[in-house]
């Protein structure tokens, strides 16, 4: 065993403080003390392949300790196959094979979308349970299908298969309290229904005097907590130390809500007695792989003395499974398993991580939605929702369902624009790193924020390009039933289904919707999200002039400069010169050779201009994006819109090694004629892909396309930016669905 006794004699105190390790002092000798062992898991989330092997492990250590206790802090609910198929009958059959003495409600129980029909699948689960539930600060009794299996006491006299606030177990004639406490922050991330959850402190509180008063003197409060506020790097033990330091007289506390590993205990001394805090965790997001253990020596007083801890590791292990367990999970194994393991037909050459899988599935929400209803725009979903990567090879449905656990349904919103920026706030979007677990994945927008100057700038998907988003306007959004109706906390979802803004679609469920997106369009994810700590220098840019979203995202992305440190010049022309970096900046071309000097054009008219200059000109030559007439670059000369719409034709043919040929018929430009047919394909090249449609006043829209006409730098602002953003994602559809 790996694990460590501390013991705070005077000898161990000074061999501890040659360790560099702060224990609690206590002078006590080992024949005096009652000696306890705690297994605990939580967060299995159905994952039951490693099972046989906890079974083997726990008989193990109640082979070697006279006193154990094997206890489970919640979310054994939900996450694979076996929970789908068997809807927690088969996680069940392994608890109870394994003699737990007793769980407590994670956030995945309480919630109606895994815990369907109404807490049906909860209910028979607690009812088969041949171990009790502990639940201090639940309320069950408003749901028709739990009312009457709630006891409210802390009671010796406890039955299998019911909940208690807490129970007392005898254990070698020691009185041993456990008490159950779940995160009132449950109903913001979790749909709980009717159940109603209490201050947990306040009931922590009662729970120790409750104990006390039986004379009970070793208190092991089993929590559901976690820190919902925090990001996980900061990290989740908040809460739990909280409730360490504001409620005396707990002992023990077995976490189970963030998924960290705590072996050796986290030691609280804000009272007389230390309060020990373990966690079960996870390895990554291979769930139910942990067995926690806890060795503790109790003084005849009640307080922990001498204790160690250690983390059992279950993939990794020796030790055999446990034949009985084998034979039991048999039968559910034989169900599951060749579904699970079943490829879906895609392969994914990168492991999926949070980013891209949140925006793919977001992505296969537009795609669901726009079947419903044309005109969605975009999609939100809650990242929480998403409970593991996908590893790269083939994607199997078991991978694709341990990731989307839930099942959830999909909705449509009617959501202004003002209200979307809301949203995207809250959600911590415009930060380099979110505050919030309530952070939102997002598909059919485009944005970026300056954390200086505290401005946002957000685009709207409008077909094949983006669009600044209006206040004012009313979009269509994408997102699951249970953030529609505000969970995770988000109120303008709330009052727009209290206001009859949210439609329910008979859709198929997320996982599955998931599956035929990737089968129909790959792994390319639409992602696009920067952050800048500068200020946006330009003065001379109308910030109501309809380019200035446009100049402001591309100069955060860094596609633009100014004509001076603070000036853009909107209105001058663009020249040619200034056309060519830009569109070197948009591929990052090679500008140097591999001596590292910038390489040299062939045009004979670029007299001394700059190294850096004529390197971005020679790369452009190099990728056939500029020919010049006659030997001459002419890099002062402003560029026309029909040779912008030239350049662009040729660098996205560079790019994506293929001959573009439009549909000539489908312009409707009634200024073509006289026109070469590259400069016309060039032309259809920009209206097919939505980079430029015309306008009757020599602007983008319409049917005047204006082709010799001069291009000033606010309308390249534009073009550039959706020629960016198809650059973007074409070559990335490219390298993923290869």
């Amino acid at each position: 065993m790996n694990g460590r006794w501390i013991k705070a004699t005077a000898m161990a105190a000074l061999t501890l403080a040659l360790m560099s390790t702060q224990h609690p002092v206590h002078a006590e000798t080992a024949e005096e003390n009652f000696e306890l062992t705690l297994m605990y898991t939580s967060n299995t989330h159905s994952n039951l392949e490693e099972a046989p092997k906890r079974a083997a492990l726990v008989n193990q250590i109640r082979g070697e300790k006279e006193n154990t206790l094997l206890l489970d802090a919640g979310d054994v609910f939900s996450g694979t196959l076996y929970f789908n198929k068997f809807t927690g009958q088969a996680d069940l059959a392994m608890m109870n094979y394994m003699k737990y003495d007793a769980m407590t409600f994670g956030n995945y129980e309480l919630d109606k979308r895994a815990s369907k029909e109404d807490y049906q699948i909860l209910s028979e689960f607690i009812q088969g349970a041949e171990f009790p539930v502990v639940s201090a600060n639940t309320v069950l009794s408003k749901e028709e299908k739990l009312s009457g299996l709630q006891n409210d006491s802390y009671t010796p006299e406890y039955e299998a298969g019911e909940v208690y606030n807490g129970i007392i177990k005898d254990i070698s004639g020691e009185k041993v309290g456990i008490f159950g406490l779940t995160s009132e922050k449950t109903p913001s991330f979790a749909d709980v229904g009717d159940i109603e959850i209490t201050d947990y402190i306040e009931t922590a509180r009662e729970a120790v005097t409750a104990f006390e008063e039986q004379g009970v003197n070793k208190i092991i409060a089993l929590t559901h907590i976690g820190d919902e506020d925090q990001p996980r790097v900061q990290n989740d033990l908040k809460f739990v130390q909280e409730l360490a330091e504001a409620v005396e007289g707990i002992d023990v506390i077995v976490e189970g809500h963030s998924n960290l590993e705590v072996s050796e205990p986290k030691v609280v001394e804000a009272g007389e007695e230390p309060t020990l805090i373990v966690q079960a965790g996870t390895l990554g997001d291979r769930y139910g792989n942990v067995l926690g253990q806890l060795d503790i020596k109790f003084d005849e007083a009640g307080k922990a003395v001498i204790y160690g801890g250690e983390s059992h590791h279950l993939d990794y292990s020796e030790v055999q499974a446990d034949p009985g367990a084998e034979e039991l999970l048999a039968p559910y194994q034989a169900e599951v398993k060749g579904e699970s393991e079943e490829s879906i037909g895609v392969t994914v050459k990168e492991s999926l991580n949070k980013n891209r899988l949140g925006s793919l599935v977001t992505d296969s929400m537009v795609d669901a939605a726009q079947k419903v209803n044309p005109d969605v725009a975009m999609a939100v979903t809650n990242a929480r929702g998403i409970r593991a990567f996908i590893q790269e090879g083939e994607i199997t449905h078991g991978g694709v369902l341990k990731a989307l656990p839930l099942e959830d349904k999909l909705a449509i919103m009617e959501l202004k624009g003002s209200e979307i920026i809301k949203v995207l706030e809250k959600s911590g979007a415009f930060q380099r790193f979110s505050p919030s677990r309530s952070y939102l994945e997002i598909s059919g927008l485009r944005f970026s924020y300056s954390e200086s100057s505290l401005e946002a700038n957000v685009f709207v998907r409008k077909g094949k390009v983006y669009r600044p988003i209006d206040p004012d306007e009313t979009y269509l959004v994408a997102t699951n039933s249970f953030i529609a109706k505000g969970g995770e906390g988000y109120q303008v979802f709330a009052d727009a289904y209290k206001e009859g803004r949210v439609t329910e679609t008979d859709a198929s469920v997320d996982y599955l919707m998931f599956i035929d997106y990737l089968k129909e369009h790959g792994t390319y994810a639409s992602y696009f999200r920067s952050t800048s700590s500068g200020r946006f220098p330009f003065t001379d840019v109308d910030p109501e002039n309809e380019f200035t979203p446009y100049i402001k995202e591309n100069y955060i992305s860094g596609l633009i400069k100014g004509t001076t440190p603070t000036t853009y010049s909107p209105n001058k022309t663009l020249s040619r010169t200034q056309a060519v970096s830009m569109f070197v900046r948009v591929l990052n071309l090679q500008t140097k050779d591999y001596k590292d000097d910038y390489k040299v054009p062939s045009f004979k008219d670029l007299g001394n201009m700059a190294d850096a200059t004529m390197g971005e000109i020679a790369a452009a030559e190099e990728a056939g994006i500029v020919i010049g007439s006659n030997g001459n670059f002419m890099p002062n000369e402003p560029v026309k819109r029909g040779q912008l719409a030239l350049m662009m034709k040729r660098l996205y043919e560079y790019v994506m090694e293929t001959e573009f040929e439009g549909d000539l018929d489908a312009l409707p430009f009634k200024d073509m004629s006289g026109l070469d047919d590259e400069t016309l394909d060039a032309i259809a090249f920009l209206y097919e892909y939505g980079i430029a449609d015309g306008s009757p006043d020599g602007s983008e829209n319409g049917t005047i396309f204006r082709p010799s006409d001069k291009t000033s730098r606010a309308q390249a602002a534009k073009l550039y930016f959706n020629f960016d953003t198809l650059i973007i994602e074409e070559t990335s559809r490219r390298y993923h669905n290869q």
